[in-house]
């Protein structure tokens, strides 16, 4: 059943610049998470990475949402069209690597309309707002896979993942989990929200 008994949300402030202060504090999280998770970014070094944020403060704003809403943003790689080139035109992606769905952005439906949809008990916010006000990106199934060879994510929760048009259209949202040692997709309504459900974003810096 959905839960409408949900926990508040703190709503997403307009987008700004960060302090001095929780410019460090963010850099600081962000490179103990990647020392501590070489697996992720093999090849990959913080200095090349710290170089791009700083060079990208709106990006780090959007970083900075990630942590906030309990996503724990880390590296997972380089994009392919860009590794090779010159370390500072090289694109580093972020992906949400939570153990479980980040809590900050749970009891959402999919889009805007699927929320207004709703008859009764509409939730606070919905997925796709919510990833286009912090800068991100909803992960794809096929990322959401990639992940999932990282770690073991989403145990015990699940998270919304884009969907393709087709299924949209038809009224249909996918959502992903982990079970049973293996990676599940399965739809649900648009509408649907639960409170053991939010989403993944990925960020190209």
């Amino acid at each position: 059943m959905n839960n409408i008994n949900s926990n508040k949300k703190a709503r997403l402030p307009a987008r700004q610049e960060l302090s001095r202060e929780q410019h460090e504090e963010l850099l600081e999280s962000l490179k103990a998470r990647f020392e501590k998770n070489m697996n992720r970014h093999k090849g990959c070094q913080w200095a090349k990475v710290q170089a791009k944020l700083e060079a990208s403060i709106e990006k780090l704003w959007s970083l900075s949402e990630m942590e906030r809403t309990g996503g724990e943003p880390d590296v997972v790689g380089r994009d392919s069209k860009t590794g090779r080139l010159p370390a500072g035109r090289q694109e580093y992606i972020f992906y949400d690597c939570c153990a479980e769905t980040p809590r900050g952005r749970r009891n959402v439906c999919y889009d805007r309309e699927g929320q207004e949809g709703r008859k009764a008990f509409k939730p606070e916010d919905n997925a796709i707002d919510m990833a286009a006000a912090m800068g991100i990106e909803l992960l794809t199934e096929e990322q959401y896979r990639q992940l999932q060879k990282l770690g073991a994510f989403d145990t015990k929760t699940s998270s919304w993942v884009k969907t393709p048009t087709d299924i949209r259209k038809l009224g249909g949202a996918l959502f992903a989990d982990r079970r049973y040692g293996t990676v599940f997709v399965y739809h649900n309504s648009a509408p649907s929200y639960y409170g053991a459900r939010a989403f993944r974003g990925s960020l190209r810096v």
